[in-house]
C-alpha cells in the first residue's frame, strides 16, 4: 500500500523504561541496530498498526505499556535503490511514518524477541535516550534525529540533550534534509555498521546459540519496498 508519492505508511516505535532508557533492538543476523517498526496494514490507523507491531517484534500486549506521544505529522525517509527489490523499483520511493513513544509499565521479562515465527531482532538492550546513530542503517538517520528530537520533550526525567548531530548525521546533515539521505555519499548496508559499545545501564539479550530462525524475506532490509513488510 503505497501513497502516491511512493511512500509506503509506517509506524515507529521508541519505548522507554523506567529509567527513561529506550529499547535498542538488533536486527537479526546484521550488526545494525534500530527501533521497532513496522507497516501498516490496508483498514489499519495508526496506532492500531504500532500495537500489532509491538507484539510482533517484541511480543508487548497494550496492558505492557502506556502511550506518552506521537508525532504529529508523517516523517519520511527515501531507500537507496540498492535496497528496493528490482520489480518495485520506479514506484517506490520509502517509508513515510508516524513516531509513538511509549513507556513500559510491565517487566523485563514480559519483552518476547520470538511472539513470532519471524523475529526482527536477534538481541536487544537498553540504551540512554540519545542512542548512537552511527550504528543505524544510513538512510534513516535523518528520520531518526526528527522523531527523538520532537519527543523528547515527553520523556520523563531526561538530561539535557548533547550536541551529537555532527557525530551521528555525516557531513553536518540536518534532520530537514532527510529526504535526500538515501542518494548521500557512500550508503552502508546493515552488515557494515559497527557495533555499539555495552551500556552502563543497560543489559542485551540474545537468542540461544543453537536458534535457527531465519530472516523472513518481507521483512529484510533488501525487501523494505515490499508492501507487505517493512
Amino acid at each position: 500500500m503505497l501513497d502516491r508519492d511512493g511512500f509506503r505508511p509506517n509506524v515507529g516505535i521508541i519505548l522507554l523504561n523506567q529509567r527513561s532508557q529506550v529499547f535498542w533492538g538488533k536486527r537479526i543476523r546484521t550488526h545494525s541496530w534500530q527501533f521497532p517498526q513496522g507497516g501498516i496494514d490496508r483498514g489499519e490507523n495508526p496506532e492500531q498498526a504500532m500495537f500489532r507491531e509491538l507484539h510482533e517484534e517484541v511480543g508487548l500486549l497494550p496492558r505492557h505499556v502506556h502511550v506518552l506521544a506521537r508525532t504529529r505529522d508523517w516523517l519520511r525517509y527515501e531507500v537507496p535503490d540498492r535496497f528496493i527489490r528490482r520489480d518495485a523499483r520506479g514506484h517506490y520511493k520509502g517509508q513515510k511514518q508516524i513516531w509513538f513513544l511509549l513507556q513500559l509499565v510491565g517487566h523485563d521479562w514480559d519483552l518476547n524477541l520470538r511472539a513470532t515465527d519471524h523475529p526482527e531482532f536477534d538481541a536487544w538492550r537498553w540504551n540512554d535516550y540519545w542512542v548512537p546513530l552511527d550504528v543505524v542503517v544510513e538512510f534513516k538517520r535523518g528520520v531518526y534525529e526528527m522523531a527523538l528530537s520532537e519527543l523528547a520533550r515527553f520523556v520523563p526525567r531526561l538530561e539535557h540533550r548533547p550536541d551529537h548531530r555532527n557525530r551521528y548525521l555525516r557531513g553536518g546533515m540536518h534532520a530537514r534534509d532527510h529526504q535526500g539521505e538515501g542518494q548521500a555519499g557512500e550508503g552502508h548496508h546493515a552488515h557494515e555498521s559497527p557495533r555499539p559499545p555495552p551500556s552502563r545501564l543497560g543489559a542485551s539479550f540474545e537468542l540461544p546459540p543453537g536458534a535457527t530462525f531465519e530472516p523472513d524475506p518481507q521483512t529484510s532490509l533488501d525487501a523494505n519496498a515490499c508492501p507487505k513488510k517493512t
